[in-house]
């Protein structure tokens, strides 16, 4: 069976700002094979803009085109492949931006964030079953992150999708899938701090302002958040941090450590440029930790002293997907919304159609922003 809907397709990377003029996103008709094995088709009624999403209208990371954007996003499942066995017709799901396979070594010790074929797939502009799904006039339209979000539709692998109880509401439950594994999953997972730890923030977007909410959910004694942009700091001051410091001059991790007693146990880069991972690095105490969320443009090196870092004893670490296991932290971090102990919604700033998509591209570029919610079927 064919499916016929509406997508946001970027058919050349690299347009000029702003994106309103230029439109790089072009709202199409397009089509869809209906799932195969294992797959499902998924009513998209929520995706969320992430900064990745505008990399890849960018071009500072490079993805096979054409192809249709977004992988943050929630919805109803709509239809199932065969031998589908994790999700039925008419649940509710969380996208989930890379797959597992279930059978590589790193799915088998409960590693799925580093699942080998699943970054494959995603890297291919495909499925986890191998292809693309997508295309208009013959022409074969790619996934991104094996999803492609934002559209009516999606069709996707099982593997990429995770059910969640129906009582959370789908604009709140499209955030897990991305923001809320990079931010707070890194805090809990990848950073695994306790009560009573110091953290610094480095950067204030979607995925930082979440990672405040993570550190006050693990009950962190100072959550020092610190960004350039004073719409950022009030949020975050709103979100949980203890406290919101503006670095206007690169003098960050020196305001960081002189309001932390000589540095912070941990610290958090996640804006993705090498200044805030700099900031980071250089906030810790001697003993304490790295980890770093962002996706820097891969062009850009950092020198590292090692000398300094084996002196200092300190911890680097890369977190990807907040080394979450989402079948298992996605519903856990839902029912911890549900009783009110997780206000996800807090990162919610705007709602708006397919249509305008364009224009939050805009608004994201200009961070005027942290999670702006398309919804579809919203004329």
């Amino acid at each position: 069976m064919t499916i016929k809907f509406k997508a946001a397709v970027l058919r050349q990377a690299g347009l000029a700002q702003p994106y309103g003029q230029s439109m790089p996103l072009s709202v199409e008709n397009i089509e869809a094979e209906g799932p195969g094995a294992n797959e499902l088709l998924v009513r998209i009624e929520a995706a969320s803009l992430c900064r990745s999403d505008l990399s890849v209208v960018n071009g500072v990371r490079a993805w096979p085109l054409p192809i249709v954007p977004g992988h943050e996003a929630a919805g109803v499942v709509e239809e199932v492949g065969a031998g589908v066995t994790t999700a039925r017709v008419g649940d509710h799901v969380v996208l989930v931006f890379q797959p597992h396979c279930g059978a590589c070594p790193d799915c088998l010790r409960g590693d799925t964030h580093l699942c080998a074929p699943g970054l494959a797939a995603n890297r291919a502009g495909a499925l986890l079953g191998g292809g693309t799904r997508l295309s208009k006039d013959g022409q074969a339209i790619h996934h991104h992150m094996g999803l492609s979000a934002f559209a009516e539709y999606a069709v996707i692998s099982e593997r990429s999708a995770v059910v969640i109880p129906k009582d959370v509401p789908l604009d709140v439950a499209a955030l897990f899938g991305c923001a809320v594994m990079c931010g707070a999953g890194t805090v809990l997972n990848t950073g695994a701090i306790r009560a009573g730890d110091t953290v610094a923030i480095v950067g204030l977007g979607g995925v930082g302002s979440s990672a405040i909410l993570g550190a006050a959910l693990a009950g962190a004694r100072e959550i020092i958040a610190i960004d350039k942009d004073p719409r950022r700091l009030a949020a975050a001051a709103r979100l949980g941090a203890t406290h919101a410091l503006a670095d206007l001059d690169g003098s960050g991790a020196e305001l960081i450590r002189d309001l932390s007693g000589g540095g912070t146990d941990i610290a958090f880069e996640t804006a993705g440029t090498v200044g805030a991972f700099a900031t980071a690095y250089n906030a810790v105490r001697r003993g304490g930790t790295v980890v770093s969320v962002g996706l820097v443009d891969p062009k850009t090196p950092f020198p590292l002293d090692v000398a300094s870092l084996v002196t200092s004893a300190k911890t680097v670490k890369g977190s990807y997907m907040g080394s979450c296991n989402p079948p298992l932290d996605l519903p856990r971090y839902a029912g911890l919304f549900a009783q009110g102990h997780f206000p996800v919604e807090k990162l919610i700033s705007h709602h708006l159609p397919l249509g305008d998509i364009n224009l939050a591209l805009d608004r994201m570029a200009a961070n005027e922003a942290l999670r702006q919610i398309i919804t579809p079927h919203r004329a």
